[in-house]
């Protein structure tokens, strides 16, 4: 039987190419069919209009034959129920009208609409933002006639006749204008029933769920391109359990300004979804994200679900949990790995050894060594996204609790994040500005000049890497592109991979020192400094401004946390771990990896000793030498002249008057006064947990020894001479820091003339020092005096010899002793052993050594 009517026509050839472009799945085709050409118009025409795609597209024709079928092989019971839906289509026979764009989750709760506002097919109009087809208000029912008559409308909708099924009961009351309850559950009842056997039919893919987790973009996201080669429709979720993400015990792993950007990032990712036809399900998984992942799967059908990796031992336990228990129900599971360069449960330390651990060039070392295949190019975005035939509910992104305010007793809210808007581009595209506008200008300052923090040398794209709005091989890729390389600014990419390796390897890194003699370093337990220190208000400027731009802003350079870290841990005596705590709270980029692995190394328990301590006011020549950051954080000082902005303390009384400054009023006195003592008394602690804890120290050369995990001693057994055993435990010498050697084995020495190997960096203006600062960097300060020292003595004996008629002395430059150097060349002390070592008195001379610094 011909199809006579060609508006039916065009309509069912513009859905076919809709179809076959994707936007259209073959359930909501056969569905339109069914409201255009009605019931018997469909039995008889659907396999003459379809048979040419059994040539060119034949398993997409053969899906549509099932479809046809299984819907024309129903009881009767089944057929007397859809007719009396259909005939009401047939009577307000409506025009096709094109798929809006989906509402956006945050706009319009999906949980707040209609239940019964869904399609037979799995079409949800929550998501699709369709209009239905009102049931006629008219009590003439066209009798079945083998031919449907559709009545003229001016408002023409979207046809569906799935749409009719699923408020069949209504359309019944309507014909018949009696409440019909009970038929009308069963009549819902059955609807639910042929959409579940509609989603897990054969005929149609089921669907799969992206879980976004922290690769919340649409470039470079192998996760979100592994769901397009599955062929089949995607829903975007994320799901929000506060205990699981925020780690056992104090790990504190998503802090109140990282949740607040995450809470940013969400709702700028799911505009970029709904730019590309998608749209982003949040969910808060109150139970667990296995009871929330196993309720999706049964609503949706979905048989996969694909994600990103994530490294942190608690989440990786969590996701091989929640898999497989998904797998053992049928559903399967991928992940990919796109959040580090290089995955850090596959760094080995096979042909590379244990010497140097904790160091960026051995992590290097490792992953060249054992390479695991190339990083490879960066992956486009997907120009469209396919959505699937029924949407899960979701809630709205703000009852995760995510950007949570504080309330004032007159109920007012405290905004304190207004200046993390106002200073941050949230979007995936921000970010790649900033990598663009640092590629251009930036880039070709960082390598000399990242630590100034009166400049804009720095990138600023680390909480952009956390979240994963920007992947770290496009990052690479952009940067090794750029007209100016910075090896420096590369090498980033690996000390952020490392800190998660020693993460994998030491679970207990955020809260437990590595090092076990440092868990008994005496700590001060004065709240008042922490305190103040928290709040910037330590009387010291250059650690005040910083500790105000980490509140306000969220992030703060490297050199300023290391300033911050050495002025908490070296002159207040505060652990560690308060400083990591605090960070993690506030700031935008806190990274459970990284923070506690710079925290440990600054607090002198981590696999690295940092050679170096920032002092508090000195440091302001290196990264602050005009004053600009610190007028900007510290308005109070302003008027201040440059070379007293750093230390308002030594200000004459009229300076300070005329700059409006009272110290302890206007701004505070300092918390501590005597640095150089506050300094030597941190290394005399030091020296008592090493001397207290001596099975923990080399006595050879002086390392400090730390207990390797199962799983380096795994890789290492084959070579025993580079660990050392206590018991139970395997013990590795490591990098240990060479005033922390010198003070355990000369006390005496260094208590009367200082510590020649002092840690504490004098500042500079810029890498091209004068002669002056260049000598005070390069000597050692004590050698200098002392040298100074020994000419005045040796002009002294020479004029008086003169004096007396008697022969000049040699001078000390005759004799080749030449000027003393910071380090002697040979010291004992930069030595970590690759093995056993002897004494350095009994030592002998050219026995191979390591340098530890």
């Amino acid at each position: 039987m011909p199809v006579d009517n060609n508006s039916e026509i065009s309509q069912i050839r513009h859905l076919l190419r809709e179809l076959l472009t994707g936007r259209e799945d073959p359930e909501g085709f056969f569905c339109f069919c069914l409201s255009i050409l009605g019931n018997r118009g469909t039995r008889i025409q659907f396999v003459e209009l379809i048979s040419l795609l059994s040539y060119y597209h034949p398993q997409l024709h053969s899906q549509l034959i099932t479809i046809y079928e299984g819907y024309f092989s129903k009881d009767t019971d089944d057929e007397l129920e859809l007719a009396l839906a259909l005939s009401l289509a047939d009577i307000s026979h409506q025009t096709f009208t094109t798929w809006s764009v989906p509402l956006s989750h945050a706009q319009v709760p999906l949980t707040s609409l209609p239940k019964g506002e869904t399609l037979s097919g799995g079409i949800n109009n929550t998501a699709g933002k369709t209009n239905s087809c009102d049931a006629p208000k008219t009590s003439n029912i066209m009798k079945e006639s083998g031919k449907s008559k559709p009545a003229s409308n001016k408002n023409e909708h979207r046809a569906e006749a799935a749409s009719s099924l699923a408020n069949d009961n209504d359309s019944q009351e309507k014909l018949h204008g009696v409440n019909q309850p009970e038929q009308s559950r069963k009549s819902r009842r059955c609807q639910r029933k042929r959409q579940q056997q509609l989603l897990k039919s054969p005929a149609s893919p089921r669907p799969v769920l992206l879980w976004f987790r922290r690769d919340l973009r649409l470039l470079d996201n192998p996760a979100l391109i592994g769901c397009l080669e599955l062929g089949a429709p995607v829903i975007p979720v994320f799901l929000w359990n506060a205990q699981e993400e925020e780690g056992p015990g104090v790990t504190v792993a998503a802090g109140g300004a990282c949740k607040y950007w995450l809470h940013q990032a969400l709702m700028c990712l799911n505009h970029a979804l709904e730019r590309i036809g998608s749209h982003l399900v949040t969910i808060r998984a109150e139970s667990s994200s296995l009871e929330c992942l196993q309720r999706l799967v049964d609503e949706t059908g979905a048989g996969t679900v694909v994600a990103t990796a994530l490294y942190e031992p608690w989440l990786k336990e969590r996701d091989e949990g929640v898999f497989k228990t998904l797998q053992l129900q049928g559903v399967s599971c991928q992940l990919h790995h796109s959040y580090c360069l290089r995955d850090p449960y596959t760094v080995t330390t096979r042909g590379v050894g244990l010497r140097g651990i904790g160091s960026v060039s051995h992590f290097m070392s490792c992953c060249e060594q054992n390479p695991v295949g190339a990083i490879g190019a960066p992956l486009d975005a997907p120009p469209a996204l396919p959505g699937p035939s029924t949407w899960p509910p979701g809630c709205p992104l703000e009852q995760l609790g995510l950007a949570r305010m504080p309330r004032r007793r007159d109920g007012t809210t405290v905004d304190w994040a207004v200046n993390i808007r106002r200073d941050w581009d949230f979007t995936e595209e921000g970010a790649h500005a900033r990598l663009e506008a640092f590629l251009q200008d930036g880039v070709q300052r960082y390598e000399k000049e990242s630590a100034r923090a009166d400049a804009p040398n720095t990138s600023c794209l680390s909480p952009y890497l956390h979240w994963g709005q920007m992947s770290p091989r496009w990052l690479l890729w952009d940067t090794r592109a750029a007209r100016c390389r910075s090896p420096k600014f590369q090498r980033k990419l690996a000390w952020r991979d490392l800190a998660y390796w020693q993460l994998v390897l030491f679970p207990d890194l955020p809260w437990e020192s590595l090092r076990p003699p440092y868990k008994a370093l005496c700590w001060s337990s004065e709240r008042a400094h922490l305190r103040a220190w928290q709040r910037g208000k330590t009387g010291y400027p250059l650690v005040d401004a910083a500790m105000r731009q980490l509140w306000q802003t969220g992030w703060m350079n490297n050199y300023m946390r290391h300033v911050v870290a050495s002025f908490l841990i070296a002159y207040l005596h505060l652990p560690w771990q308060e400083g990591y705590r605090w960070f993690q709270d506030t700031l935008v980029d806190a990274d459970v990896a990284i923070d506690a692995m710079m925290w440990q190394n600054g607090g002198m328990s981590g696999l690295d000793h940092w050679n170096f301590v920032m002092h508090p006011v000195d440091a302001a020549m290196t990264c602050d030498p005009d004053g600009t950051f610190v007028r900007r954080w510290c308005t109070e000082l302003a008027a201040l002249p440059d070379e007293l902005i750093h230390k308002p303390w030594k200000s004459p009384a009229s300076i300070l008057r005329r700059a409006g400054i009272v110290l302890g009023q206007t701004y505070p006195e300092r918390v501590v006064t005597d640095l150089e003592e506050r300094r030597t008394q941190s290394l005399r602690d030091v020296a008592d947990v090493r001397r207290r804890f001596s099975d923990y120290v080399d006595q050879r050369s002086g390392c400090d020894l730390v207990p390797l995990p199962d799983r380096l001693v795994k890789e290492v057994l084959g070579s025993t001479g580079e660990v050392l055993r206590r018991g139970s435990h395997f013990l590795l010498p490591v990098i240990t820091r060479m005033e922390f050697k010198h003070q355990s084995a000369e006390p005496d020495e260094a208590e009367g003339h200082g510590n020649p190997y002092s840690a504490v960096l004098k500042g500079y203006v810029s890498r091209k020092r004068d002669e002056t600062i260049a000598f005070l960097n390069e000597r050692d300060f004590t050698a200098s005096v002392m040298y100074e020292s020994t000419q005045r003595r040796e002009r002294a004996e020479r004029q008086q010899r003169l004096l007396d008629g008697l022969p000049a002395p040699p001078s000390s430059t005759n004799r080749g002793r030449g000027r003393p150097r910071r380090t002697p060349t040979k010291d004992h002390y930069s030595i970590v052993p690759g093995g056993v070592a002897l004494p350095p008195k009994l030592c002998p001379l050219g026995e191979g050594t390591a340098n530890g610094n």
